[in-house]
């Protein structure tokens, strides 16, 4: 399966994702680590000696455009670890047994192998508020802490998708700078502004709606995991959701989290970009749960 729609949207993506780490402000180092699925391409931040924070982006997005605006301060607290998911939009490149037999447990105890790294703390967007929660259950040791940030704990596959399918449509089907702005401005809370005052991530947020194929990313089930199982992150666990979060902040997912007695916040003003939108409050939250103040 093809991830891009031409070879020469697959550059202009790759252009712009570089151009958008320039603008991460910090110095970074990009490296590829060969994992049972293929090449995962992690970008790396702050002094090794600080404690390792492992950073997971969302459905069709990347590791560059994602933490832009969270990096320079959580760099200075942590070893950053930012990866591109195998099969989404970033520098990854999949194997055919990506597509055959993908396990996410295994892909992530392969990339933090491949950086020597026994334990972590672990903060996700959106589906990587999913495989945050999803690692923290299956590796209880390896995982200290996540925060899971614009995602509540997944019911049922269908739930999931139909939530995205009123998000994302009718603007993802007819992909222009016009739609995409649109898309974004429902997406948002009010300060939607983070984005159109960004002139590169604007044009990588429409590179990617254009060009970027959503289905490679398929292979990225949710696993619907049982109490017990939900019950073991509780101690370790903090949930982050915008208060005009169309995907996430609604009866059934915020009662799900109740029910499970998960610690969760409700951030005002702020909607399914919520590490964007309210960077600075969500940076905070990040260091304060993970290594206090």
């Amino acid at each position: 399966m093809r991830r891009y729609k031409s070879v020469s949207g697959r550059e202009l993506i790759y252009h712009s994702y570089e151009k958008l780490l320039e603008d991460w402000s910090v110095d970074y180092v990009e490296r590829d680590i060969m994992t049972s699925y293929g090449s995962t391409h992690v970008v790396t931040a702050g002094a090794m000696e600080n404690p390792p924070l492992l950073l997971l982006h969302g459905t069709a997005d990347n590791a560059a455009m994602m933490w832009i605006y969270n990096v320079q301060r959580l760099s200075e607290r942590f070893f950053v670890i930012a990866v591109d998911a195998i099969g989404g939009s970033g520098k990854s490149e999949p194997n055919i047994d990506y597509y055959v037999k993908f396990d996410q447990t295994v892909w992530l105890d392969e990339v933090l192998d491949g950086l020597s790294i026994e334990w972590l703390y672990v903060a996700g967007v959106s589906y990587g508020a999913y495989l945050a929660y999803h690692y923290a259950i299956m590796r209880p040791d390896r995982v200290i802490k996540i925060i899971c940030m614009a995602g509540g704990i997944a019911a049922s596959q269908a739930e999931v998708m139909g939530k995205m399918m009123k998000a994302f449509l009718p603007e993802a089907l007819f992909p222009s700078e016009g739609s995409c702005k649109r898309l974004l401005r429902k997406l948002s809370g009010p300060n939607y502004k983070v984005f159109e005052s960004n002139t590169e991530l604007m044009k990588h947020w429409y590179y990617l709606l254009k060009y970027f194929n959503n289905k490679s990313m398929v292979q990225h089930k949710l696993t619907i995991f049982n109490d017990e199982q939900i019950s073991s992150i509780r101690d370790k666990s903090r949930f982050l959701i915008g208060d005009q979060d169309m995907l996430s902040n609604y009866p059934k997912s915020i009662q799900r989290l109740e029910s499970h007695g998960l610690n969760y916040r409700i951030v005002r003003h702020a909607g399914h970009a919520i590490n964007h939108e309210q960077a600075e409050e969500i940076d905070s939250e990040i260091i304060k749960f993970f290594i206090g103040p």
